[in-house]
């Protein structure tokens, strides 16, 4: 009996340890991690971004940071930047006494600081002891940067006279009406960089007369207008052939949408396919087209001198829907087929901004077919005497560019880019740069050729 009795009350005092245990040491959760940002991440070369870890189950933990597999850190932050292009991993391993570990993994990458923004390719002045044409950078954040191309290529100069660009394939194509120096009369430079990839002058010349605006359907395939009409250029094999039914296409910008290049030439818009040389297709509109452009839904804008401004399926070339703006003459005066190298029309999403030559900037929106008059520039911008191609308006910030001059001559140096908001009840400024342009050709949004 007495050897019972102290079985039990052994039993009962384990029972009791037991219990006491399990409350006093429940099992801590388990570490859990990620990094603020998502899985995919970029920042522009040389700059910075910080990395934050987001810790569930506990806030004691320490930090191990790794890039490309190399401790780098031990902080609860990491700021990583490189001055190298392309893709980096980042892993974050966290830990903590009695909840083991847990890890989060990004990819960085790294862009070129000409990736994102805006270009304004200038002809040059040869005033202002410039052997060729220039370009003009504005970054996201409104930093402007002087003769881009010359600095990132030891002083180079692009060709004279240059008239149009192209953003593909990462790479940027610039044509040069008059060729010479080292751009030549096409030079393609790495778009994120600007650092020059090739340059043909001579491997051009003879082949191509006074090129002025061009189009990319693929490495290989490059088509230029010229004086002849469009042709068709293979860099592996230097040919530049003419394209059938092109003849007398218009100085003017050529769109690129679902694998085709849309032109003008005087009232016909041109269709022209990838692999073909000659004209696909053909749509006749009523007067002279003075503007083609892509859509944001992957359709061609086209503006016509008779004041109408249509959109034009892409896929089987039918007009979707067409607006005739011919009641309010003095919007239809900025829709003609002028000298200038840009269309008479831009666009971003449903509304479209037009000036022309003049100072006048009207906007339609297409969708509702209201035309109004936003601005005369002249009555906020001091010596805005010549408009110095057309109006542009950036298809993610909805700045209206304008580039303006005082006259030609000495007058160059005197010069703005003005950049409108008509968000507001009354126009204002996002932005002006004075005194930098040089002859521009046209505005050119890297955002326009995704």
């Amino acid at each position: 009996m007495k050897k019972n009795i102290i079985y039990f009350l052994s039993c009962l005092v384990l029972a009791v340890g037991l219990v006491s245990c399990s409350d006093d040491d429940e099992p801590l959760p388990l570490l859990s991690v990620l990094i603020e940002g998502g899985e995919t991440q970029e920042v522009v070369q040389g700059g910075t971004l910080s990395l934050k870890a987001e810790v569930e189950g506990s806030t004691e933990v320490e930090y191990v940071w790794k890039l490309n597999g190399k401790d780098v850190s031990t902080a609860s932050t990491y700021d990583f930047t490189s001055t190298e292009l392309g893709s980096y991993d980042v892993q974050l391993i966290v830990s903590s006494a009695g909840q083991g570990e847990a890890s989060a993994k990004v990819t960085v990458n790294v862009y070129g600081k000409y990736k994102y923004g805006t270009f304004i390719l200038n002809e040059g002045a040869s005033l202002r002891g410039d052997k060729g044409g220039s370009l003009i950078f504005i970054n996201p954040e409104g930093e402007l940067t002087e003769m881009a191309f010359q600095k990132e290529n030891n002083g180079a100069w692009l060709g004279s006279v240059p008239q149009d660009l192209f953003i593909a394939n990462n790479k940027m194509y610039i044509v040069s009406q008059n060729g010479g120096n080292e751009g030549g009369f096409l030079t393609i430079v790495n778009a994120e960089t600007l650092k020059l990839e090739v340059a043909y002058g001579d491997d051009l010349k003879g082949k191509v007369s006074w090129p002025t605006h061009v189009a990319v359907l693929g490495d290989d395939n490059i088509y230029l207008r010229d004086n002849a009409g469009i042709k068709l250029f293979h860099p592996s094999t230097g040919e530049a052939t003419l394209i059938e039914g092109t003849k007398s296409a218009r100085k003017n910008t050529m769109a690129v949408v679902e694998g085709k290049v849309f032109a003008s030439q005087s009232k016909n818009l041109l269709v022209i396919e990838a692999g073909k040389e000659e004209v696909s297709a053909t749509v006749e509109f009523d007067a002279n087209i003075s503007g083609v452009l892509k859509s944001s839904d992957n359709n061609i804008w086209v503006s016509v001198s008779s004041g109408k401004i249509a959109k034009v399926s892409a896929k089987d070339y039918s007009i979707i829907k067409e607006n005739d703006l011919s009641a309010n003459a003095d919007a239809t005066k900025t829709l003609s087929a002028s000298f200038a190298a840009a269309p008479s029309i831009t666009a971003k999403g449903d509304t479209l901004y037009m000036s022309g030559l003049a100072t006048k900037i009207y906007r339609h929106i297409f969708s509702t077919n209201e035309t109004k008059l936003m601005v005369d520039a002249k009555e906020m911008v001091e010596n805005a005497n010549i408009v110095y191609n057309t109006v542009a308006v950036d298809p993610v910030t909805e700045g209206v560019y304008l580039n303006t001059i005082k006259g030609y001559g000495d007058g160059v140096s005197t010069n703005q880019i003005s950049i409108f908001d008509f968000s507001g009840a009354a126009p204002t400024f996002k932005a002006t740069y004075s005194d930098c342009t040089r002859y521009p050709a046209g505005t050119f949004f890297t955002s326009n050729f995704k």
